[in-house]
C-alpha cells in the first residue's frame, strides 16, 4: 500500500545499491547526493551496501593521498533526512573482514537473501 506524498503523489520506495569503493570513481558520491535528492522529495528511500560498496561507510577514512574530500561523513546526515533504512550485505562484510562495529552509521546486516527480499519489494531500484 503507498502512502500519500506531498504534492498529491503517491510515495514510491526507492532502493539505492551501492557496489563502488567509495573513491576512484563518481558512483559512491553521485548515489549519496541523488539519495538526498529523493528524501528531499519525501520518497520511502533505502540504501543497500554490497560488494565494495560496505567500504563507503567505513570508519576513518584517509583521503588526503588521494588528493580528494572524504565525503564519508555525510552518511550521517542520512538520519536528518529521515534515511535511516541502511541495509549491508553480511557476505560482503566479511569478505573484507569488517563488521558493523566498523562502520560510521547504525545499518541492518543482512544476509544474501534477504537483501533480494528488500530488492524486490521496491518500486525502483537503482544501483551505482
Amino acid at each position: 500500500m503507498e502512502e500519500e506524498a506531498g504534492a498529491g503523489g503517491k510515495v514510491k520506495k526507492f532502493l539505492y545499491v551501492n557496489r563502488k569503493a567509495p573513491y576512484g570513481t563518481i558512483y559512491a558520491l553521485e548515489s549519496l547526493e541523488v539519495v538526498l535528492i529523493g528524501a528531499a522529495f519525501e520518497q520511502d528511500v533505502s540504501l543497500a551496501f554490497i560488494g565494495d560498496g560496505v567500504y563507503q561507510l567505513t570508519k576513518g577514512q584517509d583521503t588526503k593521498a588521494l588528493g580528494v574530500k572524504n565525503f564519508s561523513p555525510a552518511f550521517r546526515a542520512l538520519d536528518d533526512y529521515d534515511v535511516n533504512k541502511l541495509y549491508v550485505d553480511e557476505a560482503s562484510l566479511r569478505a573484507r573482514g569488517l563488521s558493523a562495529e566498523d562502520l560510521l552509521v547504525p545499518v541492518e546486516v543482512v544476509s544474501t537473501e534477504r537483501m533480494a527480499e528488500i530488492m524486490e519489494g521496491q518500486d525502483v531500484v537503482l544501483s551505482f
